[in-house]
């Protein structure tokens, strides 16, 4: 039998490690600029044609590259970062794998062009598919120019998993900003379909951080210095009132280099903590300078995860910095240690505590439970024997004996959810006075099948869920006119999203306009929205669209209604009026899958007439 396992062709290989490397467009992107500021470039201009797909160029005017080096740069693990096993514990340049042009050149058409300072001619690559079309000469400036062109044209799969052309570019404009913002004194530009979104001058990283987030940060961004022997902290954070429903504005760096750590976040929130609402996201970009030596970014391939040596002492560095900052500042509150005058006056601390009372005081039962050793929390069973006397009927009232329990323990009864368009539970009441609001959350009502529990916002949102269903297939609903509009400011890319959705939210009462760069102004709300609500709900409906996860692919449509239902609907704790029940209830009876919420959540339980018979058997 003859051999049966063989080594890939370089082709084949490339493609594989290119899945990892290249998920979307924004990945090239990502790819492509960190290597520009490897090679020295301090100007780097990227253009972006049909959300990537068509085209992304990325030129610099870095230090270029031989002929030589250009045409090895395609090979796989070439790089000129790292050339033994220490380096891997000194990385201080973004790449050192020498995959990325290996795995774009694999899933992509490529055309590169690079001089360096020395040479008279540059050279002109093109490659697709792995595979060297053409090599020239070409006349040009100092600096690498890399163009991407048809995107996953070889793997058809990989091109249709690709989302919408608004998904595709938020994804690009986040990868963009995080790199412009680590590196403020390197002019960026972003243009995208023949327009300039983006044109960042070298400044410090204030100016860097108004140029991205916009001008409302100017006047609302607290310094962030500690340094340390172990790792230095320096960046901003933002004053409490910049907080937003949205996580949009949160960059942590390590060694210059964006990271993704939920711990890290943490630490900051916790800093934050009761200066913000529990739902809002303080706006920092904070940058952590460590020895490359105490940290392992070689984790991931995107390496936006990484692993600290001591991952605590990093959090607790953090959390104080933060923390400082906001009291340097005058942010956080401060303890009062002097006593109200009225407190100062009252017996127990104006007069003396003589020996007598001290004797009495010692003497009760109470001190004693609570000073015996290994005893702190006894309570004597003896100061309980009387409990019954609180229940003891006065005298005009009829005698009430308290039955034994029976020697059966009591079993909880799980009830299993019924659909509503069972025998009876049609007819529900049509008095007000026959529906009851329970603990703000649930509604309780009977019918001839026996009682009906009806979660009140897991039911809002199913009803409103439907209403845009299919408002956004047919007629639009009515929308009213602010008298004042209201002003949205959004990072770049909640615009970007925003900006794809204003046709569908218009279906749903939605009037929302451009307002200036990265702004938006609400016009009009649907009629029964909350007044003043409507920021807020925009906010948060961005925040679910966009980390919304599931094991189905729904649609952004399917998405946006989704976000509104639960961001329209009466929340749990809410109170309501027994027409405001009724009313619920009714709309719930017309929709087409009433017993769940749009999100799964089970909107009602029925407690039939044995069930309810069995709560009170013996």
């Amino acid at each position: 039998m003859s051999d049966i396992i063989h080594l890939l062709p370089e082709g084949i290989a490339n493609q594989i490690a290119a899945g990892e490397v290249v998920q979307r467009p924004s990945s090239a992107v990502k790819e492509l600029m960190e290597n520009a500021i490897d090679a020295g470039a301090t100007d780097v201009r990227v253009v972006i044609q049909d959300a990537g797909k068509a085209l992304v160029q990325v030129t610099d005017n870095g230090t270029g590259m031989s002929a030589t080096d250009a045409r090895a740069s395609f090979q796989r693990h070439a790089t000129s970062k790292i050339s033994s096993i220490d380096d891997l514990f000194h990385i201080r340049t973004m790449g050192f794998r020498g995959e990325a042009l290996a795995s774009i050149a694999a899933v992509s058409e490529v055309v590169l062009k690079t001089r360096r300072e020395q040479d008279e001619w540059g050279t002109c690559i093109e490659i697709d598919n792995s595979t060297f079309r053409k090599e020239e000469p070409v006349a040009m400036a100092r600096g690498t120019s890399v163009a991407m062109k048809n995107l996953f044209f070889n793997v058809p799969a990989r091109r249709n998993f690709l989302k919408s052309n608004a998904s595709e570019m938020r994804h690009i404009v986040e990868e963009f900003m995080r790199i412009a913002l680590a590196f403020p004194d390197i002019f960026f530009s972003l243009t995208v379909g023949g327009q300039e979104m983006f044109h960042l001058e070298k400044g410090s990283l204030k100016q860097r951080l108004v140029q991205l987030l916009g001008n409302g940060y100017n006047a609302r961004l607290i310094p962030v210095q500690e340094n340390t022997d172990y790792l230095n902290i320096y960046g901003f954070a933002g004053k409490p009132d910049t907080a937003k429903k949205t996580r949009g504005d949160q960059y942590f760096f390590v060694n210059n280099r964006f990271i993704k750590s939920a711990y890290l976040n943490h630490a900051v929130m916790s800093a934050y903590q009761e200066l913000i609402p529990a739902d809002s996201f303080p706006a920092y970009a904070l940058f952590i300078d460590i020895d490359p030596a105490e940290l392992d970014v070689n984790v991931h391939p995107t390496k936006q995860e990484i692993k600290f040596g001591d991952e605590k002492i990093v959090y607790a560095f953090v959390q104080a910095a933060v923390k400082h900052a906001l009291a340097q500042f005058s942010i956080t509150p401060t303890l009062d240690f002097d006593l109200d005058a009225s407190i100062q006056q009252l017996d127990a601390v104006s007069k003396p505590f003589t020996d007598r009372e001290r004797t009495a005081a010692t003497d009760s039962s109470l001190y004693q439970t609570f000073s015996r050793q290994h005893q702190a929390h006894k309570i004597e069973k003896t100061e309980l024997k009387d409990w019954k006397d609180f229940f003891t009927p006065s005298p005009e009232a009829p005698s009430t004996e308290v039955s034994e329990p029976t020697a059966e323990p009591f079993r909880p009864i799980t009830h299993a959810l019924q659909e509503l368009a069972l025998p009876g539970l049609r007819d529900l009441p049509e008095s007000d006075g026959q529906y009851l609001q329970i603990l703000r959350t649930y509604i309780l009502v009977s019918h001839p099948g026996g009682l009906l529990l009806i979660h009140q916002q897991a039911a809002h949102e199913r009803v409103l869920y439907e209403r845009f269903a299919q408002a956004i297939k047919g007629k639009a609903l009515a929308s009213q006119r602010c008298l004042f509009p209201s002003v949205l400011p959004l990072s770049p890319a909640d615009s970007v999203l925003l900006d794809a959705l204003l046709t569908d939210l218009a279906q749903l009462g939605y009037q929302i306009e451009p307002f200036g760069k990265d702004t938006f102004a609400i016009q009009g709300t649907p009629a029964d929205l909350e007044p003043g609500s409507e920021r807020r709900v925009i906010e948060q409906v961005l925040e679910q669209f966009k980390h919304s996860t599931g094991s189905l692919q729904i649609t952004p449509r399917e998405k946006l209604i989704r976000g509104l239902a639960r961001q329209q609907a009466v929340k749990a704790g809410s109170f309501l009026s027994p027409s405001e029940m009724r009313a619920l209830a009714s709309d719930l009876l017309t929709a087409t899958a009433s017993n769940v919420s749009p999100f799964g959540q089970p909107v009602y339980a029925v407690l039939d007439h044995e069930s309810l018979a069995k709560l009170f058997s013996h």
